[in-house]
């Protein structure tokens, strides 16, 4: 008898053990246009998604000005359905779009309220936002926006239509090349090269972006860009992935994966740990990331 109950214990106890470390992880990406999610943490999600837990972008303006030869109605119509498309090449569960305009999205209380009611719909136990300073405006407001409801997605008083969260998610910023008011902070870094081609054909689902609009901006002639499928995400791909990681990206990759040779890794994703959220200990992070290296 005594040996039944032992085996039984020992059971429960692994049965407990795999249950735990199967936890299914609910992560919300928030960003001002339809877009930037995808090339900040479009790898990662891919690589969260292929794992079996829960990733949602959530854009917060209709991206109707983001071109340089259609907008309103037409182009917000277009770009909902790239993000749709981009999802779907990363294998993200959603990805929202909602109806505030291009170049005007404010830190308003309203834009506050929608975040906090979608990071609590989600049950998110990470979100990620941008830092508030950028060269875009939408982009600095839009982090402001998920800075201000890093706290209150708590209080049950504020939104109350929906109900608060019991424990507030760890909230990070997504990468940037600022320097003032000070650089951004390399806290965690996920290798990708294992998801570069999916994280690729994320990014060229948003067709009027990136191969349009963005080249424009840059003075590219796009009339030069190929149109056929193949070699369109053969000129994408060297476009945005043909900087290897420098050596502040190797040095934070060094830490998460002691076992690797950070030498050879062609591409990373950082973050860095809003202090307005939890604060994750190291092997919290582990835990979280769970494609990280193990110690």
């Amino acid at each position: 008898m005594k040996k039944l109950v032992l085996a039984i214990c020992l059971c429960v106890a692994f049965s407990t053990i795999q249950a735990q470390q199967k936890k299914v992880l609910n992560i919300l990406a928030i960003g001002a246009h339809p877009d930037d999610c995808d090339s900040k943490f479009g790898g990662t999600a891919a690589l969260f998604a292929r794992m079996g837990h829960n990733v949602k972008f959530l854009s917060l303006t209709n991206g109707d000005a983001g071109h340089y030869a259609m907008g309103g109605g037409v182009l917000a119509k277009k770009r909902r359905q790239e993000a749709k498309d981009a999802a779907k090449a990363l294998g993200i569960a959603e990805y929202e779009v909602l109806d505030n305009h291009d170049g005007e999205l404010f830190p308003t209380l309203n834009v506050r309220l929608e975040v906090i009611r979608r990071i609590r719909d989600w049950d998110a136990d990470i979100v990620l936002g941008l830092r508030p300073n950028d060269y875009h405006p939408d982009h600095r407001n839009a982090g402001s926006v998920v800075q201000d409801a890093a706290y209150m997605n708590i209080v049950p008083n504020v939104a109350p239509d929906t109900p608060p969260l019991k424990k507030n998610p760890v909230f990070l910023y997504m990468s940037d090349h600022f320097k003032k008011p000070y650089p951004f902070q390399k806290d965690i870094a996920v290798i990708l090269d294992d998801v570069i081609d999916t994280k690729v054909r994320g990014l060229a689902a948003h067709d009027s972006q990136m191969f349009e609009w963005l080249p424009w901006t840059r003075g590219v002639d796009v009339s030069t860009i190929p149109t056929e499928e193949t070699a369109r995400l053969a000129w994408l791909k060297e476009a945005w992935m043909n900087r290897k990681p420098d050596a502040s990206w190797l040095e934070a990759l060094k830490k998460w994966y002691p076992k690797v040779d950070v030498s050879q890794v062609k591409q990373v994703e950082v973050f860095e740990i809003c202090e307005y959220g939890k604060q994750p200990t190291d092997e919290e992070i582990r835990e979280m990331f769970p494609m990280l290296g193990s110690k």
